[in-house]
């Protein structure tokens, strides 16, 4: 069985915790609650096999706190990550700057490719929701980015977060394959 761990990463107050217990399909948190640190979910998901070859597949999905007073703590967090999701409130102005920061250090300096990043422009219920077009400077506008309203299009996040896992996993599968490979020949 293949498994996979992604990263939810981003500023305070962006919807973090409440996308990861929605993809999860955990439990529901009706008021705020800053993740205190990190906060880790383990999952299958029917719909995300390995290369076709219907191996299951499991994953953990780290809920990570958005409080820079955590930054001591990232380095344990992003070992061994296959994969990050960068979430942003995008009616928070403050958060478009913020999440160069959390691209930098949590894919960057892992050396990950961007094919192992999501961003996610979170809307909030009520906000309005406007997918217009954001601004993202580079290396940000190279990403996938995904717009979720869990009000009005709830089902359109989880199939992109999906093909998002499928992805991952097919690059941990081909990461093994390769390694295989190498101590047979």
């Amino acid at each position: 069985m293949l498994k996979a761990k992604i990263l939810f990463v981003g500023p305070c107050e962006s919807g973090k915790t409440v996308l990861a217990n929605f993809l999860t399909e955990s439990s529901d948190i009706t008021e705020y609650n800053p993740t205190q640190g990190v906060r880790i979910l383990e999952f299958e998901n029917p719909h995300v096999t390995s290369n076709n070859k219907g191996t299951a597949c499991e994953f953990e999905l780290w809920d990570c706190g958005g409080d820079p007073k955590f930054e001591s703590c990232w380095p344990a967090l992003m070992k061994d990550s296959h994969g990050v999701v960068i979430i942003f409130n995008a009616d928070i102005p403050s958060h478009l700057k913020e999440i160069e920061m959390w691209y930098s250090c949590f894919v960057q300096q892992q050396f990950l490719q961007d094919t192992q990043c999501l961003l996610i422009a979170h809307h909030k219920p009520g906000s309005g929701s406007d997918k217009g077009n954001l601004s993202l400077s580079p290396p940000l506008n190279k990403l996938k980015l995904v717009h979720s309203n869990l009000e009005d299009e709830p089902e359109e996040i989880r199939m992109e977060f999906i093909k998002y896992l499928k992805s991952i996993i097919n690059s941990v599968s081909e990461s093994r394959d390769r390694e295989e490979m190498s101590i047979i020949t």
